[in-house]
């Protein structure tokens, strides 16, 4: 009997990688890392290690152009890309740009595209070295692929923590979410008055819009790190939210986690978004992603030392063993598991 239709909604995403990862195919000796990270590492003949990884925007499912500016989606692009070389310890050299583009589109908006492309490129050091463009009927789809290299004593895993490990986060959280509820807010406000005479009023948003427009990758703390000598236990960048990476980086160490919710690093702007939306402010910090900051974890004998030379960045947590849990301690001093948190 053949298999039941099944959908894609009713397993997810996370499910699906599953399934692709579970095909046999060949193995090249090469390669260290495939599928389960935020980039898959190929080690050269020499010893170096490269990194490569890719990510695709389509118009209507991961960006608006109603509310973002071509320049801008060029700049975000490459920030997320370079963000999942910095995730692994290394370095962004170089990058590939393939674009299927509707015909309703102008020169001119790819233009301001590539002006992103390249601003970006230019801040992370990373050259654009070639890619494809075809035509495509209706939306525009834009996809990156991201190369980069690290040394075999830096290279950093999702798994690798160790129990009592500090569980680290750099900047603020929840920001692009906030940014991203903002200029929904002010679409549907156009869509409803239809004139087009009328601009929104981002003056007093401008932090968390640019979180959401022009997130910035955090080459920061890999310049500190190397400059210090420290490499992390692990490491993952925020994408997905605060739940989502403290799983992944738990589960790939095989472990507990337990982090604190008054420790989560929460801008005051965001906070006022949440207000403002009368939402909470928290699970913008926990669900919404997209930030591209750097989650690591560190001894706590190494954070006491490197927070001397590199301090925008919280602890929120640490690690425990497998058998406890991944849990929150709540501001008012409860105790919830993750699951309850969703």
């Amino acid at each position: 009997m053949s298999e039941s239709f099944q959908t894609i909604q009713s397993i997810g995403s996370k499910a699906l990688l599953e399934k692709i990862a579970g095909f046999d195919s060949y193995k090249n000796e090469h390669v260290v890392q495939s599928i389960g990270d935020d980039a898959a590492v190929i080690r050269e003949d020499n010893g170096s290690l490269t990194l490569l990884t890719s990510d695709t925007y389509v118009e209507g499912v991961d960006f608006d152009p109603t509310y973002t500016p071509f320049h801008h989606l060029g700049y975000k692009i490459v920030s997320a890309g370079v963000s999942d070389v910095y995730a692994m310890n290394g370095n962004p050299e170089a990058m590939l740009i393939n674009l299927a583009v509707p015909n309703r589109m102008s020169v001119q908006m790819i233009e301001d595209l590539y002006k992103g492309i390249n601003a970006a490129g230019s801040n992370h050091n990373v050259e654009v070295v070639g890619g494809d463009l075809k035509a495509n009927h209706a939306n525009l789809v834009v996809s990156i692929s991201v190369y980069g290299r690290v040394s075999k004593e830096k290279i950093t895993y999702r798994k690798g923590a160790q129990e009592g490990d500090a569980i680290c986060v750099t900047g603020d959280v929840g920001g692009a979410l906030a940014g991203l509820r903002i200029l929904m807010r002010e679409k549907k406000y156009w869509e409803e008055h239809g004139d087009e005479s009328v601009q929104p009023e981002l003056g007093d948003y401008q932090f968390v819009v640019k979180q959401q427009l022009v997130p910035e990758a955090r080459r920061d703390l890999i310049q500190a790190l190397e400059d210090q000598k420290v490499v992390p236990s692990s490491m993952i960048d925020v994408t997905k939210g605060l739940v989502s990476e403290v799983s992944a980086l738990s589960d790939a160490s095989e472990l507990g986690a337990y982090i604190y919710q008054a420790a989560l690093p929460i801008a005051i702007e965001t906070r006022q978004v949440a207000d403002e939306m009368q939402e909470d402010v928290d699970r913008y910090a926990l669900f919404g992603g997209e930030d591209l900051e750097l989650m690591f974890t560190l001894p706590e004998d190494k954070v006491e030392e490197f927070v001397k030379h590199f301090n925008d960045f919280v602890v929120i947590g640490r690690m425990v063993p497998k058998e406890e849990g991944m849990k929150m301690q709540t501001a008012e001093g409860d105790v919830v598991s993750f699951d309850e948190l969703s």
